[in-house]
């Protein structure tokens, strides 16, 4: 039985995890669970799976759950522990030997860092791991001889395709993408689209923040960025294509010629169940491709003068330094005004551009480096969107 931790059980991935796990009994024991400010949710989670710790976003969220915990007479009762400290407990539980790094933000990226100086395996959701710290962490990896398994259903592609062969028989990577609801729409309609049309995507169903990543492909920018930390090729080997059917989720290409590509179904809990079950594969959980119903598979280039925020991120993995912790940064505050009304979809990319500019060339030497800069291009971003208001 392998024992595992779960940061952001309560968010769209942690669940899924937990679907995989009650689908696969007897092969995981979950040891220590981190949510948010779900605490219905999370008493649910720990009556079903009875970890030994469990943490919240606040204390006075602990506190609620203790009590909800206390009415169900759940015994024995777990630890209960909150904020960025619970988070380090969970992911560094002494019993776990693999944390699934699930929570969404740079909330999540200490408590991650942690598990990799701890020695465990990481089976890794939360993109802002990578794309703000990916020289700290992977260097850490390498040094405690711990895997970074992806989650992402690109990465968890390629990390497929790539058992095909060796690393320096590998030409490209080829990360797919839908494309989003705005694939077809017009630059010119782009200035009015609204909130409620950008999380309108048509293959998945995820949060606000990833939906409105997709339109821009801004999340595109950032799997570009996490695709070069995780398998060390360079910018210039690492491409993306719009494949609007997304059943093939990314694809390699071998110095023959030769393509290996990896396809099924849009469900995240095929490379959740990957990520977990890694290097072995065992009976899947009712997901399959339905032969019958796939008529065609397209693909095409993605226009980067229609997603502008594709070529930024490019622009920030060349750059490194804190380039890819701004990039990410500032792209957060700016979908925040967007989907409250204050910036339109359009100037997303002028934001995040402005904030690179404005951002040092440093190279940040410390996880307490990354979260200030971290904090410094937020603060830019939010002057920029008080601007692009005005």
């Amino acid at each position: 039985m392998k024992r595992i931790s779960i940061l952001g059980c309560t968010g769209s991935i942690g669940r899924q995890t937990l679907a995989v796990v009650d689908a696969m009994p007897g092969r995981f024991g979950l040891v220590a669970l981190a949510g948010g400010e779900n605490v219905a949710l999370l008493a649910e989670q720990v009556e079903r799976h009875r970890p030994q710790l469990v943490s919240t976003a606040t204390a006075a969220r602990a506190k609620e759950l203790h009590e909800l915990l206390r009415q169900a007479r759940i015994d024995p009762m777990p630890a209960i522990a909150s904020g960025a400290e619970g988070m380090e407990r969970v992911a560094t539980h002494t019993d776990a030997e693999m944390l699934v790094s699930a929570a969404v933000g740079v909330v999540g990226l200490p408590a991650t860092y942690a598990a990799v100086q701890a020695g465990k395996t990481i089976a890794l959701a939360n993109k802002e791991v990578l794309v703000a710290a990916g020289e700290l962490v992977t260097e850490a990896a390498r040094k405690n001889k711990v895997d970074l398994l992806p989650v992402d259903s690109e990465h968890n592609a390629i990390h497929q395709c790539l058992r095909a062969g060796r690393r320096n028989e590998v030409k490209r990577l080829v990360l797919t993408a839908s494309g989003g609801p705005f694939r077809q729409t017009p630059l010119y309609k782009l200035q009015r689209v609204t909130p409620e049309e950008a999380l309108n995507h048509p293959n998945w169903k995820m949060g606000k923040r990833i939906t409105v990543d997709s339109a821009t492909l801004v999340n595109k920018g950032f799997e570009v960025i996490e695709a070069h930390w995780l398998f060390g090729m360079r910018a210039d080997q690492i491409e993306v294509v719009i494949h609007p059917q997304s059943i093939v989720h990314s694809l390699v290409e071998f110095v023959d010629g030769s393509v290996v590509a990896q396809m099924g179904p849009p469900d995240m809990r095929l490379p959740i169940q990957y990520a977990l079950t890694y290097p072995d594969r065992f009976a899947s959980n009712g997901v399959s491709l339905d032969w019958a119903k796939l008529k065609k598979l397209e693909f095409e280039a993605p226009s980067l003068r229609k997603f502008p925020c594709l070529g930024l991120a490019w622009d920030a993995l060349r750059a490194g330094g804190v380039q890819p912790c701004a990039f990410n940064a500032a792209d957060e505050v700016a979908v925040a005004a967007f989907l409250e009304g204050r910036i339109a979809f359009i100037a997303i990319a002028p934001v995040i551009e402005s904030v690179m500019k404005q951002m040092p060339g440093s190279t940040p030497g410390s996880i307490a480096a990354v979260l200030a800069a971290d904090r410094e291009a937020r603060r830019l971003a939010s002057e920029q969107v008080a601007r692009q208001r005005a």
